[in-house]
């Protein structure tokens, strides 16, 4: 058996599932945009209160990390 026989074994499972309904795609689509928008606010908040010598360890300056944690969580 070839590695690539359990991919194509899930993409047939895939191709015959149904499709969900536009109510569940829907939501799916709005959990995923909030669960983004979470992760990047948490990710700034915690930006915002590196030591400067942990953010050199990162490569990036003081100015850059407070540019980048005023960034509201939507902006990408």
């Amino acid at each position: 058996m070839s590695a690539a026989a359990p991919h194509s074994a899930s993409l047939a499972i895939l191709a015959e599932a149904p499709r969900l309904a536009l109510p569940a795609v829907v939501a799916l689509k709005v959990a995923v945009v909030l669960t983004v928008w979470t992760e990047r606010a948490r990710t700034r908040k915690h930006l915002s209160r590196l030591d400067p010598h942990l953010l050199r360890d990162i490569g990036i300056d003081t100015r850059a990390a407070r540019r980048e944690a005023a960034r509201p969580f939507w902006q990408g």
